[in-house]
């Protein structure tokens, strides 16, 4: 069980948020695989709080995928608070800030980890949230902005000192992006600093990992992100390697099953030409490690529609369990 304020999660795994990848239709897949705790792309402050675009459609939502958490990012204070109202209004669970996002476009702002170089902004930003809502508050950091800078245990000891609830810490440094290899001591050291929960993340490739680093850490959740994208049933593998000291592998069927499965919810919820698009892409996520792929990426610039795609899925499956029969 994993407690993040007055909630309590049916256990300790959670969806990392992902740009463009976390929203509702994956979502609402990585619930039905056991995830305890879902978290939606990052979402503007900026743009939730003055109505910009479609900003508010990042906080759709549906019931089988509670409790969910809201991630927002931002430097204006005013902005973070008026958009964590919004998040509650619209039935979020969880109010997640992001200050461990290491894109460009968004420590450009002041936002992301740009905020852990800056630890009084990122108090105020921290208390105003808190202040604005009656909902659990989360922070996501990472290790530090570079290794001269150093310095999550003083941003993870500020945000429990402003009433945060939980934090989730990606040790690697943000101008390491994603090389190199996570440094999980960190979250240890971390844990035994703080009082409220610790969520753990970073290089969770495989189900066995994940014991390894509550272990090793002895953190109160794991985050799960990257490796959620090709393999959606990690989640369900980590609770069967814990009760029961093995899992099961998907098999091709499972596989097939849960690519129309994602499409058709993509479907319902962007319309067929925006979901073929986005399905074209996870296409290649969904069979990693399978044979025949050189077939899947050649007809892939073709599908422009429900039919093609349905019709390049069933040949390629087709293709596999023939090879796969060959062989064996």
């Amino acid at each position: 069980m994993l407690t993040i304020g007055t909630l309590q999660l049916k256990n300790w795994l959670v969806l990392a948020p992902m740009s463009g990848r976390t929203n509702l239709p994956f979502r609402l897949i990585i619930k039905k695989m056991g995830a305890g705790l879902v978290i939606t792309e990052m979402i503007s402050a900026v743009g939730l709080s003055r109505g910009q675009g479609k900003t508010h459609t990042y906080l759709d939502s549906h019931p089988a995928e509670r409790p969910v958490a809201a991630q927002l990012f931002g430097y204006e204070t005013d902005s973070m608070a008026i958009s964590a109202q919004i998040a509650a209004e619209k039935g979020m669970d969880i109010i997640d800030i992001n200050m461990g996002c290491p894109v460009k476009k968004v420590v450009k702002t002041g936002s992301g980890a740009a905020l852990m170089r800056d630890p009084k902004k990122a108090a105020k930003i921290l208390s105003a949230v808190r202040q604005s809502t009656s909902l659990p508050v989360t922070v996501k950091i990472r290790a530090g902005w570079s290794p001269e800078e150093a310095n999550a245990l003083e941003i993870a000891k500020i945000a429990e000192d402003c009433g945060a609830d939980g934090i989730s810490i990606h040790p690697r440094f943000a101008s390491q992006g994603f090389s190199g290899e996570a440094d999980w001591t960190l979250i240890g050291r971390i844990k035994r600093a703080i009082r409220i929960p610790v969520i753990g993340s970073g290089d969770i490739t495989e189900p066995s990992l994940a014991l390894k680093m509550r272990s090793e850490t002895n953190c109160d959740g794991i985050m799960i992100g990257r490796a959620a994208l090709s393999n959606p049933w990690i989640f369900r593998q980590i609770l069967d390697m814990e009760e029961k000291g093995s899992f099961d592998t998907p098999d091709l069927d499972d596989r097939h099953r849960l690519i129309m499965e994602h499409y058709s919810l993509l479907t319902e919820y962007l319309g067929e030409n925006r979901a073929t698009n986005v399905m074209r892409g996870l296409l290649l996520l969904y069979t990693k490690r399978l044979p025949s792929r050189g077939f899947l990426k050649g007809c892939i610039s073709e599908i422009d529609g429900r039919k093609r795609l349905i019709s390049a899925v069933d040949r390629y499956f087709g293709n596999v369990r023939e090879e796969m029969e060959s062989e064996g």
